[in-house]
């Protein structure tokens, strides 16, 4: 999920999710909502029933679930009459693989959502190639897609993300907050910035590298690429 970068020199606040709070994430409007909330900032249910296409009720339902498993709170100094602000409770949320062996309702959860972010961030980056063209020639220089193919033990793989992580954590920094309606119609962020996602993925394979291999069974069609 994207985050609102924390304060400059501070770290950014984490959750480590337990069985009942991945229970309660796992749903997808939930987790366009908490999506929603760290990416942009507090909103109303209101303003995230708008920016989500759904309805008010249905969102203020579900912020209350997030609410009641701490994932997300109310700015109670900020509410006027009926009208409550959200925020999100914490930047970034995390858990391991092995967290929820023991829980098949909560692991089948923690699938779900590797499943959803999966889709996420192939629609962002499917996003990025339909509309590259709309930035400068710069930022599509400097922007792109990779990947490698390495051999490496449990224990380097985990130091090698750590130290992807803490490279990463060096370029943390303030965004324009997107609550103020005249900033939402910036595309450009101050100093020429632009909000940049990153995505990480490693994980060990076995047999055929998957696009080596047929992506169907049958004969291959053959298509011509213009």
């Amino acid at each position: 999920m994207s985050v609102l970068p924390p304060p400059p020199g501070t770290e950014p606040s984490q959750v480590h999710l337990d069985v009942a709070q991945i229970r309660v994430l796992a749903h997808p409007l939930r987790a366009r909502l908490l999506s929603a909330l760290r990416s942009a900032g507090p909103a109303t249910a209101t303003r995230l029933a708008q920016a989500l296409d759904t309805n008010t009720g249905a969102t203020s339902y579900h912020l209350r679930q997030l609410a009641d498993a701490g994932l997300v709170e109310e700015e109670v100094e900020r509410g006027t009459g009926r009208q409550r602000w959200w925020r999100a409770a914490h930047q970034l949320s995390h858990w391991r693989p092995t967290d929820f062996d023991q829980h098949p309702d909560a692991r089948a959860a923690a699938d779900w959502l590797y499943r959803y972010a999966l889709r996420v961030h192939a629609d962002q980056a499917e996003r990025w190639v339909e509309n590259q063209q709309e930035f400068p020639v710069e930022w599509r220089e400097a922007a792109g897609l990779s990947d490698y193919l390495l051999r490496l033990t449990p224990g380097q793989l985990q130091q090698l993300s750590d130290e992807l992580h803490a490279v990463l954590d060096r370029y943390r920094h303030a965004l324009v907050s997107v609550d103020d309606p005249a900033q939402q119609e910036q595309t450009e962020e101050p100093g020429g910035t632009e909000r940049v996602l990153l995505y990480l993925h490693a994980f060990p394979v076995r047999g055929p590298m998957p696009l080596a291999a047929p992506p169907f069974d049958g004969p291959e069609a053959e298509e011509e690429i213009p």
